[in-house]
């Protein structure tokens, strides 16, 4: 007989060890898979709680986690018992026997498949639903935080007579609770639906009743909830109508206007009371169970949105507002401006109207050009080549490539000045790898300071801090930055065996090592494996340069660092540097903003503050949302060396930042506790400038009428150096206005009307914070007819005049290139003075120096080597002019020592590249001392000429 065994056992046995040790090995490698991406999430959160630890914020850390996580709980947990509940009560109200037709026969099929599954699969749908809600509701913690802790405004909207507040806090949550009812609502009324479907129910072709007494009453309780929240939905788009947008000729428009207060609010009134019967109607048919009522009710509530709500506004808005539109909005549109103004803080601009022509003599308006302003010569946006060929001392060093503008005082004298830090600069290293980039080079070093109103008799900026170390009028201060604008890797430093590279002078290198207690300690393994992970750097975890007294410093720019403990702040794009009490601070302006400020107009935050500086030299502001309200009210310090980060209270009286307080307490500062060291270098932001400049664009207008007419819409012209079709940048200039009795620190503006060059109006906000009249708006405007030629139109007429492009022509002689800088506006004796500077980039240098001034005063333009000479010349008073240069050359300095030693600084530099890209390392060193030695002759040579 054959064998029935089917063979020998042993291969069946093998076969089945190894279908094991598969099983055994997939097994293994999905819990490491799954213990890796657990270990990953870990270690997200848990570098973060140390890093917010480590800067002392850790109470912002743990605020916004538990908010987000009870949100996240609570309403998923809401959501999906709502869906199981009512899958639920769907199943349980199912008939005992279904009908015997084709339709059940085959449900029956689903119904038998899915029996074994059905209580994981409600499981899975309720958790689905949960995560997506808890997800969405999570996102809302800001909203949650500011209605719990919500400030009131003290300021009523002027049609509902509610606190501001209920619109910038209460209505937002109201807002997202009604959307998740709805979510909820209709996620349960589609799970009912399939499940009372599914089980005979709910029936569509079969003969007889479509849906049972008990389908019917539950389906019909959802629908009414549906209903309710739709009334609801109906009674809160009333006070909607106070923050909605429109357009009104063409303008986008914020608030009610005639239709809105006339047809459309009465409208939402009686589709409440009609939405609330037909819920009712939906709740009757748990007694009475037809579908009669509810859906006549239904269909009522349809045909009165689309005839009333729809239909009757359109009928008056075509037939009141039309014929007669100024009238009609006017009173709207006077609410519209009094809320824009005071939201914008724009309410208290002081405008005064202004001639644009004097009537002092010549002799006069050339002592006033002296003394109404300190016009500075020097452009921040200009010269950072300049202080990098001069002050950069060594390749990984590197300036901005848009300077700031501070103040100092030199010899008793405030100065205006334009500052640059000396950062860390990792594509100059010289050679890249993990240690050079994380543990060599750290930091950068030193602040450079140049006078803002006056130069070198070469060009060149006139320093009051330079060299390395920095020695000059700005005396000790710690001068290493472990924290700056440029720094965005992360560093590992403290270890006394890993030496830092301090900086380098005509002795060598010097050696440091971080003392101090930022960033986080990684003398725990399980911190070095989390940020290992975090990182995605395996080095972190096993590297020998990493010992017991290390510690890692990340998140260190300033931006990221003041933005990570306060996220409620809006940061502005212009952060600048000062040094304060022996230390480099950094200074951060920040607003709170919101969107639901009644009747106040929106604008687009980075549109609005984009200018020709904003591409790829400084931030927009990095929130594209569109506010209705804003405040500059709080002011951020971080230090450069130890990253230490402060929050000062500026504005006491913003109830939105009152809010935060109280959701974040402990986390801001009293305005009080600013020293008076710091005060002195605070100044009005320019975000906020430009932001309220755009605004007064219309909104200088304070009367209804004029508004309406357009007639006096003006614009902020295009920058006219630039060349780039993007609007002019605000300047900081020290000047006097006519109300003013004395020089002030102000940011300045210029605008064009609607349409035309010449200048319509010009605008300064006091910018010196220590000054009673800081934050004070003033706004001198034109006539219209004025013949005072706006920047457009003086850079046109400095283009075409012969003369100059002859001056021009000798100045571009040798492959020269020339730049223009900040061309500024100062009023003066009733008309309006013109200021640019002009530099020159010789041939065979890459850094521009001043070289002309262009000054243009009542129509007559100058263009002489110097500011006194231009300004003798535009005004013909007696003074002499500087030659200019000989064809064919550009202007030489009139000291020769200083000539020399600049050219014996451009071979050093061209000879130490050259090392540089041979890999030469010990020429590179030589040619650095012959650069530092030829820099120390030029400035000491420009000092004694």
């Amino acid at each position: 007989m054959p064998d029935r065994g089917g063979g020998p056992p042993g291969p069946r046995i093998r076969v089945g060890r190894t279908s094991r040790r598969t099983r055994t090995l997939l097994m293994t490698v999905g819990v490491l898979a799954v213990l890796a991406m657990a270990f990953v999430m870990f270690a997200g959160v848990w570098t973060d709680w140390l890093w917010y630890r480590s800067v002392h914020y850790s109470s912002v850390f743990t605020t916004t986690l538990w908010t987000k996580v009870g949100l996240f709980f609570v309403f998923g947990l809401l959501m999906a018992t709502a869906v199981g509940v009512n899958i639920y009560l769907a199943h349980r109200l199912r008939p005992p026997l279904s009908a015997m037709s084709l339709e059940q026969q085959s449900l029956d099929r689903y119904r038998m498949g899915i029996a074994p599954y059905k209580k994981w699969a409600v499981l899975a749908v309720c958790c689905l639903v949960g995560l997506i809600a808890g997800g969405s509701a999570a996102a809302q913690w800001k909203t949650w935080l500011t209605w719990t802790n919500a400030t009131q405004f003290g300021t009523k909207d002027p049609q509902f007579h509610l606190d501001v507040a209920f619109y910038a806090f209460d209505l937002p949550w109201y807002r997202f609770l009604l959307s998740f009812g709805f979510a909820a609502v209709v996620l349960a009324l589609l799970a009912s639906v399939l499940v009372h479907y599914l089980y005979g129910g709910l029936r569509i072709t079969s003969p007889g009743a479509k849906a049972t007494a008990a389908a019917t009453g539950h389906l019909s309780v959802l629908l009414g909830l549906f209903v309710s929240l739709k009334a609801v939905a109906y009674w809160l788009d009333r006070y909607g109508l106070a923050v909605k947008s429109s357009n009104l000729k063409s303008n986008e428009w914020t608030g009610l206007r005639y239709v809105d207060a006339n047809a459309y609010l009465p409208s939402k009134t009686i589709l409440f009371a009609i939405a609330v019967i037909c819920a009712l109607l939906f709740f009757a048919t748990l007694w009475r169970r037809t579908w009669s009522l509810p859906l006549i009710g239904f269909g009522l509530m349809v045909l009165s949105a689309i005839l009333i709500g729809g239909l009757y506004p359109a009928i008056v808005q075509k037939f009141q507002v039309q014929p007669n539109e100024a009238a009609k909005e006017q009173p709207y549109i006077q609410k519209n401006i009094d809320a824009t103004r005071a939201a914008y803080g724009i309410d208290g601009t002081k405008v005064t109207d202004y001639s644009g022509t004097s009537t002092k003599s010549k002799q006069q308006l050339r002592s006033d050009a002296d003394t109404e302003a300190a016009i500075r010569l020097l452009d921040p946006n200009v010269v950072s080549p300049t202080f990098q060929q001069l002050q950069q001392v060594r390749g990984y060093y590197a300036f901005p490539s848009t300077l700031d503008v501070d103040r100092y005082t030199v010899n008793g004298t405030e100065q205006d000045t334009v500052v640059g830090l000396r950062e860390l600069n990792l594509a100059g290293i010289p050679q890249n790898n993990w240690i050079n980039d994380h543990f060599k080079y750290t930091h950068g070093y030193g602040m450079v300071a140049a006078k803002g109103t006056t130069t070198t008799s070469s060009g060149a900026p006139s320093f009051i801090e330079s060299d390395l170390p920095t020695k000059g009028a700005l005396g000790t201060y710690e001068q290493r930055i472990y924290y700056g604008e440029q720094t965005t890797q992360y560093s590992i430093v403290g270890d006394p065996v890993t030496k830092e590279i301090d900086y380098s002078d005509d002795s060598g290198e010097k050696s440091f090592t971080y003392t101090g207690k930022s960033g986080v300690s990684l003398k725990n393994p399980i911190t070095r494996a989390a940020y290992a992970a975090a990182f995605g750097e395996p080095q972190i975890l096993y590297s020998g340069a990493i010992g017991s007294d290390s510690r890692i410093l990340y998140n260190r720019t300033p931006k990221e660092r003041v933005e990570a403990v306060a996220p409620w702040l809006t940061i502005d794009g212009d952060i600048y540097p000062a040094v304060v009490n022996g230390r480099i601070q950094w200074i951060v302006d920040a607003y709170t903003t919101s969107n639901g400020y009644p009747y106040s107009s929106r604008t687009t935050l980075g549109d609005t503050t984009a200018d020709s500086l904003t591409n790829g030299q400084r931030a927009v502001l990095a929130q594209q949302n569109k506010v209705n309200y804003i405040r500059n009210s709080v002011k951020a310090t971080v230090d450069a060396y130890t990253g230490k980060v402060t929050l000062y209270q500026w504005d006491t009286k913003d109830p939105v930042l009152k809010t935060w307080m109280k959701a974040f307490p402990n986390t801001v500062k009293k305005k009080s506790e600013i020293s008076k060291a710091l005060m002195d270098h605070f100044r009005y932001p320019q975000d906020l400038f430009k932001v309220q400049r755009q605004l007064l664009t219309k909104y200088h207008v304070t009367k209804a009428s004029t508004f309406y007419s357009g007639s006096e819409v003006w614009q902020v012209p295009d920058d006219p150096a630039a060349k780039t079709g993007k609007s002019v940048p605000p300047y900081y200039l020290s000047l006097k206005m006519p109300d003013q009795n004395a020089q002030a620190f102000s940011l300045t503006t210029t605008f064009t009307p609607r349409g035309r060059d010449n200048l319509g109006a010009f605008m300064a906000v006091d910018a010196d914070a220590t000054s009673s009249d800081y934050g004070t708006i003033r706004l001198l405007r034109l006539p219209s007819n004025t013949p005072v030629s706006g920047p457009q139109q003086v850079q046109s007429q400095f283009n075409s005049d012969e003369t100059v492009a002859e001056k021009i022509r000798l100045l571009k002689g040798g492959d020269s290139t020339v730049e223009y800088g900040n061309l500024l506006t100062v009023p003066l004796d009733g008309g309006l003075l013109y200021v640019e500077p002009v530099y020159v980039r010789g041939a065979g240098t890459n850094y521009p120096l001043l070289k002309k001034v262009l000054v243009s005063y009542g129509g007559q333009t100058e263009f002489e080597n110097t500011l006194d000479a231009a300004l003798n010349k535009v005004f013909g008073v007696a003074g002499g002019t500087t030659p200019p240069p000989p064809t064919g050359t550009t202007a030489p300095p009139a000291n020769s020592t200083v000539t020399q030693a600049l050219a014996d600084a451009q071979k050093a530099y061209d000879a130490g590249q050259k090392a540089l890209k041979a890999g030469d390392w010990t020429a590179y060193g030589q040619a650095q001392r012959d650069l530092a030695a030829a820099l120390k002759q030029a400035q000491a040579a420009a000092k004694k000429g």
